[in-house]
Formats: structure tokens, C-alpha cells, sequence
């Protein structure tokens, strides 16, 4: 049985918690969360770049699936097992009913290469947005074409008030009468519990249907999406080939990852060839029996 965690009642709510949203059945890889990247599942190394985030709390991954489950357990990796949902933002959404936090990050479990201080940079973002908005959205600027014209890259447009007005696989904004600069929004979501029980009663609409992107259900029912620009350069898992490509990365570096940080900051670099194997302490929450 793996760790499943949350607080005991009465008990003072985190501040800001990390959630993986993990499932098996993804149409172009499944069984992505437990594809090994060197000599560790995929989420292994997303949930080490949260422990090295310095704002947060704790991170847990949410699964449907009992073999994602099993593997935290032996990992010694905090995990809650939820219902089937439609999206990932929806299995956080449950999560936040069974574990008080003051905030929730949303990380991608197929983004083994996530800067923590990317994930600090939205959770700081939670802590300034303006009334009215319903969540924080990373993103980082396109200057490869081929990701431009990826369809597995979603992209997305911004208001002069640094709002989402749009997010599409396809190349947006369209080139007729500009050059215009493409920004990939990334899997990195930062939410209060309020907003993400007002996500879970909205019902998808056609444009989310159509894109797959969860983001655009509060996009199109009026909600703000607050965008943040980072620095990451990291590599998404969304097939096999893109494993074999973050593999190539990781021998490329000996092991070390290169963390980055939000626009105007230093980067930081672990030199260190072995460090990002080293088993970091995880942080265990009081376990409730939660099944």
C-alpha cells in the first residue's frame, strides 16, 4: 500500500504544496509515469525537482492507478489515490478537498527537467495576483521552430495585462502582417482551493474539448489566468522519442541538471556529476489512512 498522506482535523493547512497528477493511460505513452529515465521512473525525478523547490510545503503525486501507487510506495514518495477525471487539474482539484493547503501547484509528471525555481516563481505569483484571478500560468518563450510547430507544445497568447487570451497546439499568433514572438505555456499551474472547486464545477467547453488544453476552461468562461514568465528549457515527456531525447540530456550533463529561474535571475547550475541521483529526504506528512 502506498503512502497515501493528508492532514489530521484540526491540524495548521500547509502553505503551498506541489501536486503531480499522474495516470497510466496516456494515448501516446502509456505507462509514462513509470518509464524509466536512467536508473528512475519519470516521476521520481519530477517530485525530486519539487523537493528542491524552497517555497513549498511538501510534494505529492495523485493517482487512479494502483501501479503508480505501488511504485511511490517503494520510492518512498508521498501519494493519494483519487477517482478517474478528465483532467489533471480536476484530480488536483480533489486533492485539495482532502488536503488543506493555503495554495496548490500543479506540476506535470512528464517534465522530469522542471526548474525548481520555476515552481517558486508561480507559488511567489500566488501571493500578488489580483482579485478576480482563478489561476497562475507559467510560460517561457519559443525559438525553436520545430516546437513551434509541435502540436505536443501548447502555445498561448497574452493581454497587455499579462493575461491568457488564448492557448492552441497550433502556431498562434498567425505571421500575416508580423513576425510575431511564440510563447509555450508549460505544465506548471498555481491555484487557491477556492478556484479550483469553481474549475471542477465549470464544464468543459468546446474550445478545451477541442485543444486539449484544461487551462482554456476558465479562459472560456471568463476567468483570468494570470501568465508568468520563467526560465526553463527543459525537456516534456509526451512520447517514447521524447524519452530517448531527455535520456540524451541527461547522459549530455553526467547526471546534473541545469536549474533555472525566472527572467532577470541567475542561473543555477549543480556542478555536481553524481548529485542528481542522490536520494534527497522526502517529506513525510501525518498519515490519516486516507484510501
Amino acid at each position: 500500500m502506498a503512502a497515501t498522506t493528508a492532514q489530521p482535523t484540526g491540524a495548521k493547512p500547509r502553505r503551498h504544496i506541489a501536486v503531480i497528477p499522474c495516470r497510466w493511460g496516456a494515448s501516446r505513452f502509456p505507462g509514462k509515469p513509470l518509464a524509466l529515465l536512467g536508473d528512475k521512473p519519470l516521476l521520481w525525478h519530477v517530485h525530486q525537482r519539487c523537493l528542491e523547490a524552497k517555497r513549498l510545503d511538501g510534494a505529492i503525486v495523485a493517482t487512479d492507478d494502483e501501479r503508480i501507487e505501488a511504485a511511490c510506495d517503494q520510492l518512498g514518495i508521498d501519494c493519494i489515490r483519487t477517482g478517474e477525471h478528465l483532467t489533471g487539474t480536476d484530480r488536483v482539484a480533489e486533492v485539495a478537498e482532502r488536503l488543506p493547503a493555503e495554495a496548490y501547484i500543479n506540476v506535470q509528471g512528464d517534465e522530469p527537467f522542471i526548474s525548481p525555481t520555476a515552481i517558486d516563481d508561480i507559488s511567489e505569483a500566488l501571493e500578488y495576483t489580483p482579485p478576480g484571478t482563478f489561476a497562475v500560468n507559467a510560460y517561457t518563450e519559443l525559438v525553436d521552430v520545430g516546437a513551434v510547430l509541435d502540436h505536443n507544445v501548447v502555445k498561448v497568447v497574452i493581454t497587455a495585462r499579462g493575461e491568457a487570451l488564448m492557448f492552441s497546439r497550433q502556431p498562434i499568433p498567425y505571421p500575416k502582417g508580423d513576425r510575431p514572438k511564440y510563447l509555450r505555456q508549460l505544465g506548471l499551474y498555481g491555484f487557491t482551493g477556492p478556484a479550483l472547486q469553481r474549475f471542477r464545477q465549470l464544464r468543459q467547453g468546446p474550445l478545451e474539448r477541442a485543444e486539449g488544453v484544461e487551462m482554456l476552461r476558465f479562459v472560456e468562461h471568463g476567468h483570468a489566468v494570470e501568465m508568468v514568465p520563467v526560465l526553463d528549457d527543459g525537456v516534456a515527456v509526451d512520447t517514447p522519442e521524447d524519452l530517448t531525447r531527455a535520456e540524451r540530456l541527461l547522459n549530455q550533463y553526467g547526471g546534473a541538471v541545469l536549474a533555472h529561474g525566472t527572467a532577470g535571475r541567475p542561473a543555477v547550475t549543480r556542478s555536481d556529476p553524481h548529485s542528481y541521483f542522490q536520494e534527497r529526504p522526502v517529506r513525510r506528512y501525518p498519515s490519516t489512512g486516507i484510501q
